[in-house]
């Protein structure tokens, strides 16, 4: 598995972006735009455990509509506080449900995604582009924190909202618009 940052994509985003003048978009909408090449949001919902909301999730794909497979950008808006070691714990917990991977592969997910995840404050967003190559670009409020070129990783991550095997069937099918 490849792990790295790649700040001139991101500095490449803005400048186009800036360049073609798309005022009034969220940073997501934009960095969803950027990715996916006329993306359009597919579904939302929010995720509440007990009665504490916890994110705001957004499915976005080409020409809005939902196909199991890439590209698409997946952005959680934080409505807590969360450490990122705390938000790749239960991310490990939720693809280790799928049972198909094994522990020391778990394990390394967890450890990269330990490094990569930050603290998030509410109101922030994470923005997970799964791109073409199958390769997932992680975004914090608009700006790149890395990228794991791993595909089973990738399909792993993402099933946590979009598989069928998701703890939140429900969740699923408001994202896919179902």
């Amino acid at each position: 598995m490849k792990y790295w940052i790649k700040p001139c994509i991101f500095l490449f985003c803005c400048i186009s972006l800036s360049a073609y003048g798309e005022e009034g978009r969220t940073s997501v909408e934009k960095t969803a735009s950027f990715a996916l090449n006329d993306s359009t949001k597919v579904g939302s919902t929010r995720f509440t455990f007990m009665f504490w909301d916890i994110y705001d999730a957004v499915l976005y794909a080409p020409e809005g509509r939902w196909q199991d497979q890439p590209p698409y950008v997946l952005t959680l808006t934080y409505l807590r506080e969360f450490s990122g070691s705390d938000i790749a714990k239960r991310s490990i917990k939720e693809m280790s449900r799928q049972g198909k991977y094994e522990a020391d592969t778990l394990s390394q997910w967890r450890s990269t995604m330990t490094d990569l995840f930050p603290d998030v404050n509410e109101g922030d967003k994470i923005s997970g582009v799964f791109d073409r190559e199958n390769v997932t670009h992680f975004y914090l409020n608009g700006n790149l924190l890395g990228s794991i070129d791993d595909k089973d990783f990738s399909s792993a991550f993402f099933a946590i909202w979009l598989g069928e095997k998701t703890s939140e069937p429900k969740m699923r099918s408001e994202l896919i618009g179902e």
